[in-house]
């Protein structure tokens, strides 16, 4: 069954993550009931008055009969002090409040926007602006099923996404998901040079690194087998990946204890932030 968005969709930020939603709604038909984007820089950017999204500088513009299904909070959490109290007026059970700032947890929204709000918090990471995101979100209480159902098809727009009960499992999707690009750009920033100081030019090293990457992300999603046996497939006894495996997987200074402990750091930083 195709799940469209009958009433307006009110879109709050239209940066590179709200852009990249905005698009991936409007390639999927799903923005039936039209969009209302409400932002003073890029907004009139997308505006399209033809296929029913309309731009706005601030909230005070909008209709003041406007009624609408979904109100996505894409401004950056810094901002949304200043934003939230202006859309306190659709808050209610036919209303889903979707956010994707970070840090911003599910009792911020309930005090700012009142216990009747539907909110489901989500945390998408950068990958989103190819289509080739992951969206962890959380609903509270008063979120039905069927908002449910329609906010994850919006956030699939621009990859995939996924449901938690436990918002406490969003600081760790932060750090796994929220940051991991980050990771993955340092790792081939690293394995680049690597290449370097074993002597290939600059440049032909971080193609390599580039596309080496690149390429085993697409070999993993399209596989049925999982990692641990893509990377055993790529090595063989006595072979050279064994020997670089050897330093990378030692049990005392090895990746997996580096990435653990980053992962942990990142994950006490977002309950910090939270809190």
């Amino acid at each position: 069954m195709t799940v469209t968005v009958d009433r307006p969709l009110v879109l709050v930020g239209c940066g590179k993550m709200g852009g990249a939603m905005l698009d991936g709604w409007l390639k999927s038909g799903i923005t039936k009931g039209g969009v209302a984007i409400i932002d003073p820089h890029s907004g009139d950017t997308y505006a399209a008055p033809e296929n029913n999204v309309h731009a706005y500088h601030q909230a005070s513009d909008l209709p003041s009969d406007l009624n609408p299904q979904v109100v996505i909070l894409a401004v950056k959490p810094q901002m949304m002090d200043a934003a939230i109290a202006d859309y306190k007026r659709f808050a209610g059970p036919d209303c889903v409040f979707i956010s994707i700032a970070a840090g911003k947890t599910i009792d911020y929204f309930e005090k700012h926007l009142g216990d009747s709000a539907a909110i489901v918090r989500a945390m998408p990471n950068t990958p989103a602006a190819i289509g080739q995101g992951i969206t962890v979100c959380c609903p509270n209480s008063k979120v039905s099923d069927d908002q449910l159902t329609l906010s994850l098809t919006l956030l699939k727009a621009v990859g995939e996404a996924e449901s938690v009960t436990d918002e406490g499992l969003i600081d760790a999707v932060t750090a796994v998901s929220g940051g991991g690009p980050a990771y993955v750009f340092l790792m081939t920033e690293c394995l680049a040079q690597a290449g370097v100081d074993a002597g290939l030019p600059a440049e032909l090293s971080a193609k390599l690194a580039l596309h080496t990457v690149a390429g085993a992300g697409q070999l993993a999603i399209s596989s049925d087998e999982p990692p641990a046996q893509l990377r055993k497939n790529v090595t063989s006894p006595g072979g050279t990946t064994l020997e670089a495996l050897n330093v990378l997987m030692r049990d005392q200074d090895g990746l997996q204890r580096l990435m653990t402990e980053a992962i942990a750091a990142a994950t006490a930083r977002s309950k910090e932030l939270a809190g």
